[in-house]
C-alpha cells in the first residue's frame, strides 16, 4: 500500500493555510510564532520588553532571570482559525523553577499543535483510512541577571512536523526533524533619569531572537524555520495601592528570504530578509485593579508584502490565590477573516517568592 500524493498535498495545504495566517513567510513549522499566553494575546501580541511570568520562554527567555525564588505552571489551549471549521488547535505547557546552585531560572515547555485528520488513499483512489497530522516543540530555557538591572536568557528546542505517515516505499515521507534556539535580552533600570524624566522601575527594554536552526526536511524539499527577532518597550505607567497601567508595544521581523529558487541559509538571511517582507507591530495597554482583576486592549498590524494582518485584541483576567486565569479575543477587521472570533484561554500556577 503506498500513500499517494494526495494525502502530502492535502497536508501541505492545511501547512500552508496555517502558514498563510501565521505569517511564516514560506517556512516551515509556523506554529512556532503563535503566541501562547492570553494575556500577551489580548495586548496586541505583545511582550518581548514585559515577559515577567513563565510564558517568557516564548516572549524573551531573559524574562525568567527577574524571576527569583519563583515557582510557575502555565497551560493554554486555543482552537485556531476557527473560520474554516478545520479541526486545528493549539496547546502550550511549560513549568519553571528557580535554581540557586545556577543562579537563575530554568523552564520545560512542550507546544503541541494538531492540524486535524486526512484521509489516506491508494493510487486507484481507494481510501486506505485515516490519520492525523500535528507538529510539536519540546524546550528548555534558562534566564540569569548578568548586571543588577540586566538579564539574558536563552531556549533549546526539539521540534518534530508530522503531516503524514509513511508508507510502505516512503519511510519518512511526511515527516520532519529539527533543533533551534532562542536568545534574548531584558532590560529593567531601577535607577534612570531621561531628560529630566525620572524612569526608576518604569521602563523595560527587551529583545529576543527566536527559532535560529537548521531547514526543516520533508522527502526532497527542506523549508527554513520561522526565525523572528523581536524588540520591544514596556512602561508602567500607574503603580499604586489599587491600580497598575501599562503601556507596550513590540517589533518583529521575520528573517527568512524565499523566492522561486528556494531560501536563504542563516546567518545570510539575518542580512537579506530585510529587503522582502516588512516590520510587524503590536501595541497594547494593561489595567490590573487591587491585583485581582484585569482588562486589555490592544491593536496588531503588519505591511501588506508581509501579510497585511490587522485586527484589534480585547482580554481579561482574574486572580485568585495562586491562580490566574486569563482569555483573550481577537477582533478582525475585514469580514470572514480566519482570525476572527479566534479566542485564547490561558492558566498560570504562581507559587510566588519563597521565603
Amino acid at each position: 500500500m503506498l500513500m499517494t500524493r494526495t494525502s502530502v498535498v492535502l497536508a501541505a495545504i492545511l501547512l500552508t493555510t496555517t502558514t498563510a495566517f501565521g505569517q511564516a513567510g514560506g517556512a516551515a513549522v509556523p506554529f512556532l510564532l503563535i503566541s501562547p499566553d492570553a494575556r500577551a494575546g489580548g495586548m496586541g501580541e505583545v511582550g518581548t520588553a514585559i515577559a515577567d511570568d513563565i510564558n517568557a520562554v516564548y516572549w524573551n527567555p531573559a524574562g525568567l532571570g527577574f524571576q527569583s525564588n519563583q515557582r510557575q505552571v502555565a497551560l493554554s489551549f486555543s482552537k485556531w482559525l476557527p473560520q474554516f471549521n478545520a479541526d486545528l488547535f493549539y496547546s502550550y505547557g511549560s513549568y519553571g523553577q528557580y535554581v540557586e546552585a545556577l543562579d537563575g531560572t530554568i523552564a520545560a515547555t512542550l507546544i503541541f499543535m494538531n492540524l486535524g485528520e486526512f484521509t489516506r488513499t491508494a493510487e486507484n483512489g481507494q481510501a486506505l483510512g485515516t490519520f492525523r497530522s500535528n507538529e510539536f516543540s519540546l524546550g528548555v530555557s534558562y534566564g540569569t541577571k548578568i548586571a543588577d538591572d540586566v538579564t539574558a536568557g536563552v531556549q533549546i528546542k526539539y521540534i518534530q512536523s508530522n503531516l503524514a505517515p509513511a508508507g510502505a516505499q516512503q519511510a519518512s515521507a511526511g515527516v520532519g526533524i529539527s533543533g533551534a534556539f532562542d536568545l534574548g535580552f531584558q532590560w529593567k533600570p531601577t535607577r534612570l533619569d531621561l531628560f529630566g524624566a525620572n524612569l526608576d522601575n518604569v521602563l523595560s527594554l527587551g529583545v529576543n531572537l527566536q527559532n535560529v536552526g537548521p531547514k526543516m526536511t520533508y522527502l526532497n524539499e527542506s523549508d527554513p524555520l520561522p526565525t523572528m527577532l523581536r524588540w520591544g518597550v514596556g512602561l508602567k505607567l500607574v503603580e499604586d495601592e489599587f491600580s497598575d497601567l501599562l503601556f507596550s508595544v513590540d517589533f518583529g521581523k521575520l528573517l527568512v528570504r524565499r523566492d522561486s529558487l528556494g531560501s536563504d541559509p542563516i546567518p545570510q538571511s539575518f542580512i537579506t530578509a530585510w529587503g522582502q517582507g516588512g516590520i510587524e507591530t503590536g501595541i497594547g495597554m494593561e489595567y490590573i485593579y487591587d491585583q485581582a482583576v484585569s482588562v486589555r486592549g490592544g491593536y496588531f498590524t503588519e505591511p501588506k508584502n508581509a501579510g497585511a494582518r490587522q485586527f484589534y485584541t480585547l482580554g481579561a483576567g482574574v486572580t485568585y490565590d495562586v491562580f490566574k486565569l486569563y482569555f483573550s479575543y481577537i477582533l478582525t477587521i475585514e469580514d470572514n477573516h480566519p482570525l476572527a472570533n479566534t479566542l485564547r484561554f490561558s492558566l498560570v500556577v504562581d507559587w510566588g517568592t519563597e521565603a
